[in-house]
């Protein structure tokens, strides 16, 4: 199955990709379903009414991620891509005074979210942790339509049937150039070709956009990236939850500026950037502001803070070495969804912030002139040093760890690309065996440390 860069990449809002922007677009997916009308039902039934719960982890820590205030956005209409951030709570406030809600081009259908939207931390859905279930009345309370949805990771929202096949593809059956499934194809299809990883990414992107439409894409994804940046640079305060956490970010940034302009020389001031940058993208997120997906909100600083670094101290970093780090990311990034995951509440967060750190290792190892061998050994690093890596949000919100893990993850990506580049690409631990290793990990892991709140730091730090 074909995995778009801009699959991996999605625009949206924070603070997480499976916990907001997931029910958000379930439930816009459930609208369209009513709205299509192919399901039976009496001639006469119209829908009236709707309910909806979330299951697993998103019962476990819905309301710290916004997982309510989601399903109700979606409810009245709203796309994680285009919704207004300033106008998100008037429209949550309108639906709980009226109890209803008014989705363009449907009836209005009655809608109380205390009463009928529930947080099932009892009844776990089979396919996925985070498992939702949305259904339609008519007048007289008869149900008329059920659907259950998933929300695997990076926003990504399926039926369960769509999960089966998605388990099942394989990316040859793709009708692409270059379809590798694993690392080792994707190495021996650019041995075979001499194409770079990147090249090959594009080429399989462009048999859906054109060369001059995929750019552009590109390009508006690293600028939303980088002005989550510098919004993030530029904002200070308490971020919300209750937590009372502040924003570093600003501060930070100010005495690193106040010492470049300085010209002062400090052994710690690479990190610092690194670092610095990838907070102000959490912290964004955590602030539900505008993010992309990289792969998921929780670890949607890493590859920003990486890309930001190179543009900002390599001259040569241009728009075309940007867009190549994106593809390679990509690449990378579609490898590890499609043989683990990327969703923190199924394997923690070594399927988030480590692939991240894999993805952002791997472009940067590309931009600075490494060979697909050299650009695999890095994502293996970066991937390998994140292994066993628990989600154990503070609060259910994405603040504690979650913030300064993203940006360790952007050290530690630039620590591997380095690495890398100092070798010929030749090393013990393939990719793939890295990938596997997540995966079984994952599949081993606790429940309580995947993304519950109900073990590590979530239990052993007193939110007062």
């Amino acid at each position: 199955m074909f995995l778009s860069v801009f699959d991996v990449f999605k625009i949206g809002i924070g603070p997480s990709s499976s916990h907001t922007m997931g029910p958000m677009t379930a439930a816009r997916r459930f609208l369209d379903d009513l709205a299509a009308g192919t399901w039976p039902r009496a001639a006469r039934a119209r829908p009236a009414a709707i309910t909806a719960s979330l299951h697993g982890s998103l019962a476990f820590t819905g309301i710290g991620h916004g997982s309510d205030r989601a399903v109700i956005l979606g409810l009245a209409g709203e796309d994680p891509q285009t919704v207004d951030p300033d106008a998100m709570e008037d429209i949550i406030g309108r639906v709980r005074e009226t109890g209803t809600v008014a989705p363009p081009g449907h009836p209005t259908y009655r809608f109380r979210p205390a009463v009928d939207l529930v947080l099932d931390k009892q009844t776990p859905l089979p396919g996925h942790p985070n498992g939702m279930t949305f259904s339609a009345f008519d007048t007289d309370g008869q149900l008329l339509l059920r659907r259950v949805y998933y929300s695997i990771g990076g926003g990504f929202v399926v039926t369960s049937e769509e999960l089966d096949a998605l388990r099942t593809a394989s990316p040859a059956e793709a009708d692409v150039p270059w379809p590798f499934a694993d690392a080792r194809e994707m190495l021996d299809m650019a041995k075979r070709s001499g194409l770079s990883i990147a090249a090959m990414k594009r080429a399989n992107e462009e048999v859906r956009l054109s060369r001059s439409e995929l750019n552009r894409r590109l390009d508006t994804v690293w600028s939303v990236m980088s002005g989550c940046i510098d919004r993030g640079l530029d904002q200070r305060g308490e971020l919300p939850g209750g937590l009372k956490v502040k924003r570093r970010a600003a501060a930070i940034h100010a005495q690193l500026a106040e010492r470049w302009q300085r010209n002062e020389i400090d052994p710690l001031m690479a990190n610092d950037w690194l670092s610095v940058f990838a907070m102000a993208v959490n912290e964004e997120n955590a602030a539900g502001g505008r993010v992309v997906t990289a792969p998921t909100n929780g670890a949607a600083g890493v590859i920003p803070a990486v890309l930001r670094y190179a543009t900002q101290f390599n001259a040569g970093t241009g728009d075309a070495a940007i867009r190549d780090f994106l593809l390679t990311a990509a690449a990378i990034g579609g490898i590890i969804k499609h043989r683990a995951s990327i969703s923190g509440a199924e394997v923690g967060c070594q399927g988030e912030v480590g692939s991240a750190a894999a993805m952002a290792a791997a472009g940067l190892c590309a931009i600075m002139g490494g060979t697909p061998e050299q650009v695999e050994n890095a994502a293996e690093i970066a991937l390998e040093h994140h292994l066993g890596m628990t989600c154990d949000p503070v609060g259910g919100l994405v603040q504690i760890p979650c913030i300064e893990r993203n940006a360790f993850g952007a050290v530690k990506a630039v620590t591997a690309a380095s690495l890398a580049l100092k070798g010929d690409g030749t090393h013990a631990v393939p990719l793939d065996a890295c990938i596997e290793t997540m995966r079984q990990t994952g599949h081993d892991m606790n429940a309580k440390y995947k993304e519950t709140s109900l073990g590590g730091l979530a239990v052993n730090v007193v939110a007062c």
